[in-house]
């Protein structure tokens, strides 16, 4: 069994400047992969990581995720062309369908086909082919092509979904399925089976496609501590994803209860509600003991990388340096 790597996903939110330096800090303390989060109404990922690739010089960079709704293809791909440009070839892509985007009157419509799609524009735009895309949801005339510098004709895909035939899909085209906002070991085999599926479709190798899991962390030595705090900054994810989880089983009206509270301004009051064996199946928070413990659980059903979500700790970096020498050292 390969190493398994370890990443930070960070919220834009901070300055770009900001957003390097902990990139830095995640570097420094031997992360392997530095992403930021495309959530909307935060502000955008790519000014942030290319921030952090200047800051940097060896972990791998991506957005976690862009989606085809709000961004074209071609405007995806001369940002990654440029991101990569400046990382020296250390960006990946993150593609999902994206949430929240009913409350601002966007439809999701074809998901499958649409993030499938866009993944073949940016692979076509990148490669510096002409030959146009001629596809049911999107269409690139032929000559078409991007006026920025291609240092890689292909980059890392990295699909975020939790739906089956999203997740097949990822199986056929992907590197990595980002399962976000979950820290629950018991969803890996549940995805690997869905992968596989795809994998088998494409005449590809049933573990050709890694399975990341990513959700809010708090680490700290006052476990009680990080874990009210944990259950604040998770409610806003674990109103979206909590339901798609066909391995846990929720307490009768706990999910209205919390996004009524949510839509209420209430955040805090909503998480406070969340029981403790339902929190860690969507986030990691505790003492390091703890987290490691949950870290130990999601390897050991067979993720391959683990990406901790801000806020990290208490205090960010504390938490940064907490996972860095209490949880990452377990694994090296």
């Amino acid at each position: 069994m390969s190493r398994p790597r370890f990443g930070i996903g960070l919220r834009a939110l901070p300055s770009p400047a900001e957003c390097a330096r902990r990139g830095r800090l995640a570097e420094d303390l031997g992360f392997d992969v530095v992403s930021v989060f495309g959530d909307l109404g935060d502000p955008h990922p790519i000014p942030a990581l290319l921030a952090i690739a200047a800051a940097t010089s060896g972990v791998a960079l991506g957005p976690a995720c862009l989606n085809p709704y709000t961004m074209h293809p071609v405007e995806i791909a001369g940002g990654m062309a440029r991101l990569d440009l400046a990382s020296n070839g250390r960006a990946y892509l993150g593609l999902a369908r994206g949430a929240w985007l009913k409350t601002i009157g966007v439809a999701q419509p074809r998901p499958v086909r649409s993030i499938r799609e866009a993944a073949s524009v940016v692979r076509l735009l990148l490669s510096g082919e002409a030959s146009g895309f001629d596809g049911e949801v999107f269409n690139i005339p032929p000559g078409f092509t991007l006026s920025s510098p291609v240092p890689r004709r292909s980059l890392p895909l990295l699909v975020g979904a939790w739906g089956r035939q999203t997740v097949t899909m990822a199986g056929e085209v992907a590197d990595e399925l980002k399962v976000g906002g979950s820290a629950n070991p018991d969803i890996v085999p549940v995805m690997r089976e869905r992968l596989g599926v795809g994998a088998a479709r494409a005449g590809r190798l049933p573990q050709a496609t890694g399975i990341v899991l990513g959700a809010v962390t708090v680490v700290d030595q006052d476990g009680n501590a990080a874990r009210r705090y944990a259950r604040t900054a998770v409610a806003r994810y674990f109103e979206v994803v909590a339901s798609l989880d066909p391995t846990v089983r929720l307490p009768a009206g706990l999910l209205d209860t919390v996004r009524a509270r949510l839509a209420n301004g209430n955040a805090a009051g909503a998480g406070e509600i969340i029981p403790d064996d339902v929190l860690d199946r969507f986030c990691f928070a505790g003492t390091p003991k703890q987290v490691s413990r949950q870290v130990h659980e999601v390897i050991g059903s067979g993720a391959s990388r683990i990406e901790f979500g801000q806020p990290f700790g208490l205090d960010c970096d504390a938490g940064l340096r907490l996972l860095a020498e209490r949880v990452l050292t377990e694994f090296r």
